[in-house]
Parts: structure tokens; sequence; C-alpha cells
């Protein structure tokens, strides 16, 4: 895809994300447009953040579980990418104007201690990088219009990131086992999902392996102090104003979030 097309599409992306609407799927336009080519929509998407003030402070790892990448017809999970404007602390407030058609998804984040730089990182070299673990939700929010996605529009949208939300809990990753350890999910105080650490490609850890080894081949490092979002624990769940969420994770503790 020209250089100019892959512009255009960014600028319609971040133009969405800044006036919260929806455009129309990319893929739903007669363009041929490869995952490649989606990956460097997401880069034009981010640097208009960036020029904006925004810093990275982190990835997130998308289309983790079958069930999404069955719904997506793929075999291979996705990244975005945090910024500093996406944060939020736990139980803090956020402002439901703010997201176009959110979800919430329980997940485990990652702080890195070390930098990892694939190809070729391995499990335990993730395991020696990682600082700790925590409860955390990402707030999944497309600029697709009605969720309609396939993984182009989803990649080029910054893997349908909106905002994430970080526990208060660091946890020493040999202390719990990721593969093992069950996720709650409370809308309201009622649970609504259930799932565990297994749901992510096996093993959170997995998932690391993915991601430090896809970035590697693009020349891109996870560097210490950085953030990762590892991926769904079990569903999304569609979030409306005045709703408050929990998760928690066993072994990991747990992260609230309120929506005024």
């Amino acid at each position: 895809m020209e250089q100019a097309k892959i512009n255009e599409l960014g600028d319609e992306l971040y133009s969405a994300l800044t006036e919260c609407r929806t455009i129309a799927p990319l893929t739903s336009r007669g363009l041929d447009i490869s995952i490649e080519d989606a990956y460097h929509i997401q880069q034009r998407m981010i640097a208009r953040r960036i020029e904006k003030g925004e810093r990275v402070v982190g990835k997130k790892i998308g289309v983790t579980s079958q069930a999404v990448m069955n719904l997506l017809g793929v075999h291979q999970p996705d990244f975005g990418y945090l910024l500093d404007g996406m944060l939020y602390n736990e139980g803090e407030a956020i402002p439901f104007d703010r997201l176009i058609q959110p979800k919430a998804e329980g997940e485990i984040a990652f702080l890195l201690k070390k930098d990892l730089q694939g190809p070729g990182v391995t499990a335990v070299d993730v395991l020696a990088a990682t600082e700790g673990v925590m409860a955390c939700f990402e707030i999944v929010d497309s600029r697709i219009q009605d969720w309609k996605i396939k993984i182009q529009d989803t990649v080029a949208d910054n893997a349908s990131c909106g905002v994430f939300v970080l526990g208060d809990q660091l946890v020493d990753i040999s202390k719990v086992d990721l593969a093992l350890c069950g996720m709650v999910l409370e809308k309201n105080g009622e649970i609504v999902v259930t799932g565990a650490g297994a749901a992510t490609l096996g093993h959170p850890v997995n998932a690391m392996v993915w991601l430090a080894n896809t970035l590697g081949r693009l020349g891109i490092p996870l560097k210490a102090g950085d953030i990762v979002l590892s991926g769904a624990m079990g569903a999304m769940v569609p979030i409306q104003k005045g709703n408050n969420l929990r998760v928690t994770i066993g072994g990991i503790g747990g992260c609230s979030v309120r929506f005024v």
C-alpha cells in the first residue's frame, strides 16, 4: 500500500479517536490491506498521538484466545501501543464520554525491569526480565463502526485499545502460577466472567515471548520500565456509564474501575 494511503487511513483513525466517533471498516472499502499495511497504519495513528505530547509506556497483546482467533479468521495474536494518556490507576474514575463503544477485559500486566530484544527470546528470558505482575483492566474500544472488525481493522486501530487500569499490587512472578491462576470479573457486584491464565496462548508468558520476538523482527525492543498487557483471560464485558467493575486474579490481587 502506498505511503500516502497509509497516512490517510492513520489520520482518519486518529480523528475518529479524538472526536469519539466511529468510521466504516477499512476492510469494507475495496482496499487490499495486508496485516503489514495495517501495522503501518497503526504506527501513523500512534505518531499523531505522540506529536500531541503523549508518550509510549508499553504494549498490549490482543487476539490471544482461540475463540477470538476463530472469530477474526487468524492464527496469530496482534499488538498495539500503550500511551501515558491511556493509563488510569486502581479505583480511578474514567469519564465515559472519552470512550466510544467500550468493553472490559481482565488481564495480567507485566512490568519489565530489563530490556527484551527478540528474536530468540525464550520464556526464561521473559521471567528474568520481569519485575512483577499485577491485575489490570484493558478497556478495549473500537473506532470501527459496530465492532465489525477483521484482523486488519483491529491492528490498524491500535489493536482496539482504549484505556487501561493497573492494580496497586505488584507480585513477584515466581510466587504465582500464571497458567492456573483464576480470574473473576464483577460488574456492579455480580460475577459476569471467569477465566484463567491458560486462556492467554496457554500461558501469559507465551504471549510475552510472542510479542518480544515479533517486535524483534521489526527492530523494536521491549524496554525496562515498559508495561505489557498480556491478553484477555476471559470474555469481553460491555460497559455503560455508571458501571463499577472489579477483577480479581488468584495470587496476584485485584483492580477496580468506575465509569462516570
